[in-house]
């Protein structure tokens, strides 16, 4: 039986739409492409009151300016992401929703985040440059293992900063999360 989503999920096109629909039971809306228009946003804003949004865009540059441009006009919206190397098309060109599979699909879906704009900050710019997120040579590479593990999808420096607060996310699943990437790092030596 298919997993059912009460909130409606807001994808990029058809394709995603159709993946979607393959992995849960959900009603969608597209925003075809980057520049979305105004009734798009309208449609999302009325979706969030009504019974909620996901936000499920591709895992590339143009799926989170999509995303942080929802973000901007409908505050509040819940966040699913899905880790990139899980979004890859079989031929190799391409990276999106519409390639991933059913599992990843539903994994992004199970865990998903809230937006929320009153937050106490409880990790710091300077604790995320002391972990090695932000400058030096594994920073980028960590940062990506972070995103996977916390499950809020790869950001910069400053994103990931912001996206810690904006989930809510503890210092102690930061740090556990941390501690994991470090790990792995030393077994790759």
């Amino acid at each position: 039986m298919a997993l059912k989503i009460k909130e409606i999920i807001v994808v990029e096109g058809k394709d995603d739409t159709v993946a979607v629909q393959r992995a849960v039971e959900a009603d969608t809306i597209e925003t075809n492409g980057s520049a979305i228009n105004e009734e798009t946003i309208e449609r999302i804003k009325l979706a969030k009151e009504t019974r909620g949004v996901i936000i499920l865009t591709d895992p590339d540059f143009p799926g989170e300016k999509i995303r942080k441009t929802i973000a901007e006009h409908v505050p509040g919206c819940k966040h699913a992401f899905l880790p990139k190397q899980l979004a890859l098309s079989k031929k190799g060109k391409g990276v999106g929703v519409e390639y991933a599979s059913v599992e990843a699909i539903r994994q992004a879906l199970e865990h998903v985040y809230e937006e929320v704009t009153e937050w106490k900050e409880e990790i710091t710019l300077d604790d995320l440059i002391a972990a090695g997120l932000i400058g030096g040579a594994l920073a980028k590479a960590r940062r990506q293992r972070l995103g996977q593990l916390l499950k809020i999808g790869y950001t910069n420096g400053k994103q990931l900063h912001k996206r810690l607060q904006m989930f809510r996310i503890s210092k102690a699943a930061f740090h556990d999360a941390l501690q994991q990437v470090l790990q792995e790092e030393k077994g790759n030596d």
